[in-house]
């Protein structure tokens, strides 16, 4: 291949993908995944991690398989990202020090409430009001508590991944709420179109399911209640939806110049041809109403890809059931797409795996590879009473095989995050 071929339409490394690894509700690696999520079969169940009696809300798509040292979501999110990566390496075909920087997506989350009990029943009584974090100190300079400490830090996770991997620099975790694993894989394109490395681990990762998290999302009015069967609660693009289904799930990418990854033999599974971000300053969880800041993101990654609406086969949708976030991502597609968007097919992972919050745009994007690697559109599950203001090609219940050469993958998050993201097959 000519120097040229490696560049792209504006003069940059092409990125490549050479390896990937996944975890979610349905099961442990991407073999596993692709099989059950093609299959139309649903992650999501009864939550037996902690008492749910008199919540609205008793389901969700948690990993419950893997073992963990400590039963806390910092090691949760840890487990599911080391064994993602350990899969995508492998895959990749790469072996010790990894030797190109770390981006990692993982959730802000603090110690649980029953770690904080468990800590002030350790503290010395109170002397006045507002010395609570006087008294942790206390008691932990007495006895230290490491698991407790590390789940204190926001960074534990990457730092730790950092050094089992050998990766280089700094490792930059990140968190954009629901785009946030589009978001890493996002930095590491730009660092290796930038030329400062030739490969990148991006990781998206989040094991924080707990009762104060369900919680929270409940007050929101976010979730779905409708429990019985927990199989049928999410469900896309239908008129009966009613909330997204809170899940836990990782998935990493190993991005590589293209040039590396021919220079060294790899296979390349797939191209990351473009990636476009934008803000949303409309709300601190909804998304503005004209769909104006998710059109842009479409469209800048379309501008960055270099390829025109009629390029995209195939789109992976964020597709969360909530109402209101289904009905702006309709618009937003509508509005770049217009009357070609009926014609294209269009599917939500999440109706099977439920949200993973923020590893859902690493989960997304290796299942978009997947989908042009295999020729298989995964269906969207339980729609069964499409939405009639959202005419949309959704691939109904049973997968649909349709050779595909490029696929748009849309995160739209809470707090305006949106991010989007292009991918193509390998280049001939």
């Amino acid at each position: 291949m000519s120097k040229a071929s490696f560049r792209d339409h504006l003069g940059r490394p092409i990125v490549a993908v050479t390896g990937m690894g996944v975890v979610t509700s349905l099961g442990q690696g991407l073999e596993d995944n692709w099989k059950a999520l093609t299959s139309g079969v649903s992650g999501i169940h009864g939550i037996t991690r902690f008492p749910v009696d008199g919540l609205n809300t008793r389901i969700a798509g948690t990993v419950d398989f893997i073992e963990l040292p400590t039963e806390n979501p910092v090691e949760r999110s840890y487990a599911y990202a080391r064994e993602t990566t350990d899969e995508a390496l492998a895959q990749a075909g790469i072996s010790g020090d990894f030797g190109g920087p770390l981006f990692l997506a993982a959730p802000p989350i603090e110690p649980e409430w029953s770690a904080r009990f468990a800590l002030a029943d350790r503290a010395p009584p109170s002397s006045r009001p507002g010395d609570a974090y006087e008294r942790f100190l206390t008691a932990l300079r007495e006895k230290a508590d490491p698991a407790l400490h590390e789940a204190w830090l926001f960074g534990a996770i990457s730092e730790r991944l950092s050094d089992r991997y050998g990766t280089r620099g700094l490792p930059v975790t990140l968190s954009t709420a629901c785009a946030s694993g589009a978001t890493a894989i996002q930095l590491g394109v730009e660092a290796i179109r930038q030329g400062r490395t030739d490969r990148a681990l991006t990781v998206g990762t989040d094991g924080s399911v707990t009762a104060e998290a369900l919680i929270r999302f409940a007050l929101l009015s976010a979730l779905s209640t409708q429990n019985d069967p927990p199989q049928k609660a999410s469900k896309p693009f239908t008129k009966d939806r009613d909330g997204f289904v809170i899940a836990e799930g990782a998935a990493t990418l190993v991005l590589e110049s293209l040039e590396s990854a021919v220079a060294r033999g790899a296979r390349v599974l797939g191209i990351l041809k473009g990636c476009g971000e934008k803000a949303d300053h409309f709300h601190r969880t909804r998304s503005s109403p004209d769909g104006g800041p998710a059109i842009a993101t479409i469209r800048a990654a379309l501008a960055d890809a270099g390829i025109e609406e009629s390029a995209i086969g195939y789109i992976n949708a964020h597709g969360t059931s909530t109402p209101e976030n289904d009905k702006m991502e309709y618009l937003s597609m509508s509005a770049v797409f217009g009357e070609a968007l009926p014609k294209i097919p269009v599917s939500s992972n999440k109706s099977m795996i439920g949200h993973t919050l923020t590893a859902a745009g690493a989960v997304e994007a290796v299942f978009s590879i997947q989908t042009m690697l295999t020729g298989t559109l995964p269906p969207t599950i339980n729609y069964l009473n499409p939405d009639p203001a959202i005419v949309l090609d959704v691939v109904p219940n049973v997968k649909r095989e349709q050779q595909v050469s490029a696929v748009l993958s849309n995160s739209f998050g809470f707090g305006g995050q949106n991010a989007s993201l292009v991918m193509t097959a390998e280049p001939a």
